[in-house]
């Protein structure tokens, strides 16, 4: 079956008994459009996997309002106006929530997807992990002004030597890192192959993550203007993985999936050494994705239990858009970027998980509005797509507060 026809429909892929090989996923294409359409909510079924266990229950009770948003008339672009159901058709969704002043009011799965299915949250799960960083710096285990190699030594072999934690957080050390995705022979293809997301290469690819970081060099001060960098993401869980001497699937699920009453296991990918893929591999349901959001939404809150400090998730809103230069600038001309959140604009304290093919956690405390899209879109970024998606919150949540 040709490409365009797997494009069309999405269940041919990986369906039959076995599937023939044009409609198979492969560890060469299964993070690649059309494909991603069935690998997204199957990761397990490729990749080597570390479980984040959900604890012993019973899950948290999420609270329920439930609205019919299906008709809501929405502006996306230029074109004309579409409904809601048909907007998530038609970007791609696989997965869709809406929660206001604490409850769920609409919940939509699409692609196959059910309420139990992990999904991968891609860089999403930074912002996971940069969250269990704040506890762990509640307690005083991590300083976030300390040289990452005042935990991890080895790090003062490479680049990072004398980059703080929180030049990590915020991706403003000066080590030399091209994220583009569609280039093997950039840094972020390397991370890629020492991830395991996909095959080496050549003998002197890094044979996992920590190795890759080895690797790295310096190429201006650190502490700098933000430039986008994935692996600093994983120098920051090896510095908590030094710090507690707990894998961090591990203390995912200690700090974060069982104080919040989690509905189901998540689990990280692995790379070859066994370590959970911080930047990007985490999956888990979009239940759990959205206690983890409302969470945010109430201080670091969950049910009345402290989880995260609240002067941490408070100042997760407020960024340097002077250091923000054009990142994003089509999407977010008034964004920032700060402890691997996105800052809507720097007037209000709307921040964003964000994750490329469309996987986003959106959080507007003032307005009492959460929003969690996980999607596979057949591009892995595309401003059009990502500020359609946002006019669309921002209608819905017009409409939830002009409704009392």
């Amino acid at each position: 079956m040709p490409t365009s026809d797997i494009c069309n429909d999405p269940r041919s892929i990986m369906h039959g008994s076995p599937p023939p090989p044009a409609q198979r996923v492969t560890k060469k294409n299964w993070d690649s459009p059309p494909f991603n359409r069935w690998s997204f909510q199957h990761v397990r079924e490729i990749l080597p996997t570390a479980t984040v266990w959900c604890g012993p229950g019973p899950a948290s009770t999420l609270h329920e309002a439930p609205q019919d948003l299906d008709g809501l008339s929405l502006q996306t672009g230029d074109a004309q106006p579409v409904t809601l159901a048909s907007f998530l058709e038609e970007s791609f969704t696989d997965g869709f929530l809406v929660a206001h002043r604490g409850a769920i009011i609409y919940e939509r799965y699409l692609n196959g997807m059910t309420p139990h299915v992990p999904h991968l949250a891609q860089s999403v799960s930074k912002s996971i992990t940069a969250t269990l960083a704040g506890v762990l710096m509640g307690r005083g285990l991590i300083d976030p002004d300390a040289p990452v190699e005042a935990y991890v030594p080895e790090f003062a072999t490479c680049g990072y030597n004398g980059a703080t934690v929180q030049q990590c957080l915020d991706m403003r050390s000066g080590v030399k890192f091209e994220e583009v995705y569609t280039d093997p022979d950039s840094e972020v293809g390397m991370l890629d192959r020492a991830s395991g997301w996909h095959p080496l290469r050549a003998p002197s690819d890094p044979g996992n993550v920590f190795e890759c970081i080895l690797q790295l060099k310096q190429a201006r001060p650190h502490g700098g203007n933000f430039e986008y960098r994935s692996v600093e993401t994983d120098v920051l869980a090896f510095c908590m993985e030094r710090a507690t001497g707990k894998r961090l699937a591990t203390l995912v699920s200690e700090e974060l999936w069982q104080p919040l009453g989690a509905e189901e296991d998540a689990y990280f990918t692995v790379d070859p050494a066994g370590y959970a893929l911080a930047d990007g591999g985490m999956n888990a349901t979009l239940r759990d994705y959205a206690r983890f959001g409302l969470m945010h939404l109430d201080g670091g809150k969950f049910n009345d239990r402290q989880i995260v400090p609240a002067s941490w998730i408070a100042d997760c809103p407020y960024g340097d858009h002077a250091a923000f230069g054009d990142a994003k600038s089509e999407v977010l001309p008034d964004g920032a970027y700060h402890n691997k959140f996105w800052i809507e604009n720097t007037r209000s304290r709307t921040y964003m998980a964000l994750g490329v093919f469309g996987q986003m956690i959106y959080i507007a405390p003032d307005m009492e509005f959460l929003a969690v899209k996980f999607s596979t879109w057949p591009e892995f970024l595309s401003d059009a797509r990502s500020a359609a998606t946002l006019r669309v919150l921002h209608t819905i949540r017009a409409e939830l507060t002009a409704g009392g």
